[in-house]
């Protein structure tokens, strides 16, 4: 793999997981809601200023103090207030637009808690907003969400081909071959068995043509350029195509569909996006099944390269072993940093959702209360210190049937290792040598 394709790898796994914080975040901001209209949403696009903003901002603090209501008019002050204070922290707007969220929610035990978050998008958000209201605004977040991957398209007929790709909304023609091809019957003068060598020398010539330039256009440095492709057309081409050996088998390995359109060229193009479409909502699906079945098979075959759950998991990456760390984007495990107030001794402990209620989880030998020095989710944990272990970070849903499986066979956690590894011998290490072991594992 070039060091070009790497970075681009490295990228994409870093864009997964940028989506996946974001996700959360507005998961947990739908959720929040206020009392009157004291919840900002401020989303500033690449370019924007960040003096305009702040007018902005000083102008609404004047409309605002002229509410009636005292409570909802000091609660809008003050997330305005908190607002102007966030904009401080930028000199200008970020490349890739800036989100503000200020405001004073209810919590679920009904007390008032003041919220304050600003982000920069991990790519540009081209949506300008100012609302206060009683929730937080995040419809442009959800569309940052929406896939921008890239899609090929080739559209064949007998009189030619078209080579496209789609990305989001934005479709784009590459390039567009016309070909001459003979019909089936020919005029009078040669013999039938000749017009129909020549005939199918031409078809597979124009094969060859089509299979050299989707190469072309669709892979860059050894790799595909695209996540997926898609083939569409009349009659028996796109199907000869997809079984000949002229076809680069980097391509058929993306193959996502082969459709038959009522035409060719430009119409073709739309018509097999219209029929294409569910195919390529899919696709993370379909990814995420691959890397799945590659998990499973490893297992089938004993081969060693693999942990299962959060103990297994938390010691391969102590060792560096983990290639590809696979975790649920709903994992519920907490890390706890707990202190024994006594002897000064501090472990770490991971539980899951039941556990963490259970008393004697927090209680040393002698049934004294250990201190908690700090707590979060295992899922942000690892999302904030994969890079430390070498290893890829996976977030994968349960919607799938293997998807189900690991989560509920495996706790929805689990890695492929890059070399054999015998938990068994680790374990029996760490009962042999019990007195320096800092970590507790439930």
């Amino acid at each position: 793999m070039s060091k070009k394709s790497a970075a681009e790898a490295l990228d994409e796994h870093e864009k997964n997981i940028e989506q996946w914080r974001i996700k959360k975040l507005i998961a947990s901001l739908e959720a929040a809601r206020g009392n009157g209209t004291s919840m900002i949403s401020l989303i500033l696009p690449p370019k924007d200023q960040i003096s305009r903003a702040t007018k902005m901002l000083g102008d609404e603090y004047g409309t605002a103090s002229n509410i009636k209501s005292r409570v909802n008019r000091l609660s809008v002050l003050g997330a305005i207030t908190s607002t102007q204070q966030r904009l401080k922290l930028f000199s200008k707007v970020p490349d890739n637009g800036l989100v503000i969220y200020c405001g004073t929610i209810i919590t679920d035990e009904g007390k008032e808690k003041k919220v304050n978050i600003d982000l920069i998008p991990f790519k540009p958000i081209n949506t300008s907003l100012y609302l206060c209201d009683n929730k937080f605004h995040t419809e442009p977040l959800r569309e940052l969400l929406e896939s921008d991957a890239k899609f090929g398209f080739i559209v064949m007929d007998g009189s030619g081909s078209l080579f496209a790709t789609l990305s989001g909304n934005t479709r784009d023609v590459i390039h567009r071959l016309t070909v001459d091809l003979p019909k089936k019957h020919g005029r009078g003068g040669q013999s039938a068995l000749r017009f129909a060598r020549l005939r199918l020398e031409k078809r597979h010539n124009y094969l060859r043509k089509v299979a050299e330039l989707a190469t072309q256009f669709f892979i860059t440095n050894d790799r595909p350029n695209i996540a997926g492709l898609v083939l569409a057309g009349l009659a028996d081409f796109k199907n000869d195509l997809a079984a000949s050996d002229l076809f680069d088998p980097r391509l058929k390995e993306i193959l996502l569909q082969i459709i038959d359109v009522s035409y060719g060229g430009d119409n073709g193009f739309n018509q097999a996006i219209e029929l294409a479409a569910e195919g390529l909502q899919n696709v993370k699906f379909v990814q995420e099944k691959k890397l799945l079945t590659k998990f499973m098979e490893q297992l089938a075959r004993d081969t060693g390269k693999y942990c299962i759950g959060v103990k297994e998991t938390l010691q391969a990456l102590e060792l560096g072993a983990v290639e590809t760390l696979i975790v649920y984007e709903s994992l519920d495990h907490v890390r706890y940093r707990l202190k024994n107030p006594r002897d000064g001794t501090e472990k770490t402990i991971y539980l899951n959702k039941e556990q963490t209620s259970v008393a004697s989880n927090f209680k040393d030998t002698d049934g004294g209360d250990l201190e908690v020095l700090s707590q979060e989710p295992l899922i942000e944990w690892f999302a904030d210190h994969y890079k430390e272990f070498g290893c890829t970070l996976e977030f994968i849903t349960n919607k799938s049937q293997e998807g189900s499986q690991f989560v509920k066979g495996f706790g929805g956690v689990g890695g492929i290792l890059r070399y054999k590894v015998d938990f068994d011998i680790i374990e029996a290490a760490e009962e042999a040598d019990a007195e320096d072991e800092d970590d507790f594992y439930l």
